[in-house]
């Protein structure tokens, strides 16, 4: 064996022994580590907000197809019945509710709730309200009116970056917004941001938790 062929081996030998002390340190913690699909490089993907301890507002359409119900937090497909990838609803009932419209065994409408989400599913606490009469608190938006400085085409670039990082059930929509590229997902305490802001730098990319905890008045 040639000197460089030596020095190449050694090389790939000391990544490969790095590589399972770095896994055998994860596997050693409290606790099973989240799955991540991120990219190396990436905090993105690879971390799991807790779920919220406390009840969450949500507002949204459920769609119940033969008694399984599920809130869409996201786009709805303008199909009739309409269909959405959403949140399945657990211990959901008509009862005092009138469904915006109905077909076959497929009812629905847009509602306004309390409620508590495990990080899979939500169950109502209270009973929902038809949105165009919820009055609560409006969801906090993070951007308070200064653009960002980043371009499009950077914004556009994440954008792609991301789509590849969150899960389909965390994430819901992006888009560019006032320099930003904003994110909406299920849930975040913070740590998606926090993980966003490690990525890409801070004021880049804005997650907004399509649920969240304000006390309904």
């Amino acid at each position: 064996m040639d000197t460089a062929s030596a020095r190449t081996l050694t090389v790939r030998t000391i990544a490969l022994s790095l590589s399972a002390l770095l896994l055998a340190g994860c596997s050693a913690g409290v606790g099973s580590p989240a799955p991540s699909n991120a990219d190396a490089g990436y905090s993105l993907g690879s971390q799991e907000p807790s779920p919220p301890a406390a009840e969450v507002i949500a507002t949204g359409t459920v769609i119940d197809v033969d008694g399984d119900a599920q809130l869409c937090l996201g786009a709805v497909m303008e199909s009739y019945p309409p269909q959405c990838v959403g949140v399945p609803l657990e211990g959901w009932s008509w009862a005092g509710l009138e469904p915006d419209d109905e077909s076959g065994t497929t009812r629905w409408g847009a509602y306004g709730m309390s409620g508590t989400y495990d990080g899979t599913s939500f169950t109502p606490t209270h009973t929902p309200v038809p949105l165009a009469l919820f009055d609560t608190v409006a969801r906090p938006e993070p951007i308070n009116g200064e653009p960002g400085a980043a371009s499009e085409k950077e914004l556009a670039t994440i954008q792609e970056t991301i789509t590849t990082l969150l899960e389909p059930d965390t994430h819901l929509t992006s888009g560019v917004e006032d320099g930003y590229l904003v994110v909406d997902v299920v849930w975040d305490d913070g740590t998606l941001q926090e993980a966003a802001d490690e990525d890409f730098g801070r004021g880049v990319v804005v997650i907004r938790s399509a649920l969240w905890t304000v006390a309904i008045e």
